[in-house]
């Protein structure tokens, strides 16, 4: 379904470490918009459904809706230092995006 990287990981429990959310799963998201690009969301959360699909990737409990899990298929949440960028962020790595121009490793 998704994997989540190692440095993504870490910086998401550390986000919920400080939040007070340790131990709430993380809910990602993704919907396509009207000119075909993926709109990507992310955040804790703490209404999960019978529908839910979930998976443990590097420490982290990841929630996903039915919709969302066929576009997600394969991808990898990573965060990395963009190229001209001061500071890191999270990206998306995911195969079915057609803006995508990583691939996962």
């Amino acid at each position: 379904m998704i994997e989540i990287s190692k440095a993504a990981a870490e910086q998401i429990l550390a986000a919920a470490r400080e939040s007070n959310l340790l131990g709430m799963p993380l809910r990602i998201a993704v919907k396509r918009d009207q000119q075909g690009n993926f709109q990507y969301a992310m955040g804790f959360e703490d209404n999960v459904t019978e529908e839910d699909k979930t998976v443990q990737s590097n420490g982290v409990e990841v929630v996903v809706s039915p919709f969302s899990e066929e576009l997600l298929k394969g991808t990898v949440l990573d965060f990395v230092e963009l190229e001209g960028a001061d500071e890191k962020q999270f990206v998306f790595i995911n195969p079915n995006d057609p803006n995508c121009t990583v691939k996962p490793e």
